[in-house]
Order: C-alpha cells, then structure tokens, then sequence
C-alpha cells in the first residue's frame, strides 16, 4: 500500500511558490483575445491573482474561445513530459461522477458555459513507471455556480472513497481538504481543494500514488488529476507531484492573464 502523504501542506508551499512566479504579462496590442503563436511563460507578480465575474466570459462562445487560447505546455508540469490526444476534446462536456461512483462525460449543465480536458505524459524511463496528468479548465455560468462545484468536488471523495476512473483503472482511500479564505488557502486562487490517494488498475495489486488538485479563480476553475508510476521513491514520488501542483499554478496564470486582457 502506498504511504499516506501528507499533501495539504505541501501543495499549499508549491502553490504559494507558483504564486510568486506567475503573473501577468504585458497586455495584448489589441483589445481582441488572439491566441499567441508562441506560449507565454507567466512573468513574476507579487500579488494573487484577482478573477472577477465581470473579468471572465458571460457567453458560450466567449468562454470556448476563452479556454481553447490558454496557453498551456506539456512542461509546465515538469521536464520530460509530453501532451497525449484528449480522449474528448469537446467542450460542451464535462466528468460526472455518477451514484455508482463511476467517472462518465455528459453534457455541462445550464451553470456552465465551457470546459477543455488536455492529457500529458511523463513517458517511462529509468525503471520508473509512467506519469499520466489530465488537466481541466471549466468556465462557470456565475461565482455561485463556481463555488457550488467546488462543494461537491468536495463531498464526492466522502461520497465515494472509492472511485471508478474508467473500465480498468479506480482510485481509493482518498483523503480531501479544502481551504476558503483561510490561512490555509494558496495565495493565487479564491478556494482550493487537494485530495490524494492511490489508484489500481484491474489485475494488478500494485497501489500507486493519486493526486488531484483543484482550485477556482472567480468564475473559473482549474483541476489536474496526476497519476504516478511505479518505480520511484517517497522523495521522488512527492518531486513530482509537486510538478504536477505547479503545473496547475502555470494554468492559473494563464487564466488570470486572459481575464486581464478580457477586461480591457
């Protein structure tokens, strides 16, 4: 079995660190949103990131263009790993999970307005097993919708401690904490929420590490599942789950920063 990990603590470090090195860069020539033909890396900002309702998108169309033009590379989550085809790159869909604590896409609901999935991949190497991360981005109707969410990310791990992924792989024993406006919450969003765990696939005993994290910046918010091979040890394994945190601080000044030039 995989040692319990300590994760609230450490995730809130990494995210606090991300903090301080994302930021938003220099506003676009124009008031339109153009996606930049090379990624921006987020520029140093002291400051947490401010998303508002009247900064984010208020229609569907908005909000597709919004979360198709985040810049977001395969190495934000660490050296090494590569994007992988999305196994749904709609984006009128999002994961439920259902009463039989089975994941499935369905349709976003009337709170929702967008959501984009982007897979990546840690290949293996060395003896180590793969990394597989699946990060999220959804843009909700209002902040209540947004928050609302975030609660019941929160209840489903009380709901289902064990949870079905898809036909092969499932995930248990997993442990949550959220932190709203607290001295436990990170420094760059609203609300945020760590869970870890372990996973299984169907026919091996072998229990490997499970991350997710998943924070909300005004109406949007941003989760990335990691999923940790075999291989490495509890330095290594906790190396790269904190990539995996930073990755999604990189996402969340992405967001900030089309939020920015959205306003203007």
């Amino acid at each position: 079995m995989v040692a319990w990990r300590p994760w609230p603590g450490v995730v809130v470090g990494v995210l606090l660190l991300v903090g301080c090195t994302g930021g938003t860069p220099e506003p676009s020539p124009t008031a339109s949103r153009q996606a930049s033909p090379t990624p921006v890396t987020p520029v140093p900002s002291d400051s947490p990131y401010t998303v508002t309702e009247d900064d984010t998108p208020r229609t569907r169309a908005e909000a597709v263009a919004f979360v198709q033009e985040l810049g977001i590379r395969a190495d934000h989550f660490g050296a090494g790993f590569r994007e992988r085809p999305s196994l749904d790159s709609r984006t009128d869909t999002w994961a439920v999970l259902g009463e039989d604590c089975l994941w499935r896409r369905e349709p976003l609901p009337d709170t929702a307005l967008a959501g984009l999935t982007r897979r990546f991949e840690l290949p293996a190497a060395g003896g180590k097993g793969p990394v597989h991360v699946s990060l999220t981005v959804t843009v909700h109707r209002d902040t209540t919708a947004t928050r609302r969410d975030m609660a019941v990310s929160l209840e489903e791990a009380l709901r289902c401690p064990e949870q079905r992924l898809n036909a092969t792989d499932r995930v248990r024993g997993l442990y949550s904490r959220a932190d709203e406006f607290t001295d436990g919450r990170n420094s760059i969003a609203d609300d945020n929420l760590v869970e870890s765990g372990e996973y299984l696939v169907d026919g091996d005993d072998t229990a490997l590490p499970f991350d997710w994290f998943k924070y909300r910046l005004g109406t949007v918010t941003v989760a990335a599942t990691g999923r940790i091979g075999a291989g490495r040890n509890e330095e290594e394994t906790t190396a790269v789950s904190q990539d995996v945190a930073k990755g999604v601080g990189f996402t969340a000044a992405e967001v900030d920063r089309l939020a920015e030039e959205g306003a203007r």
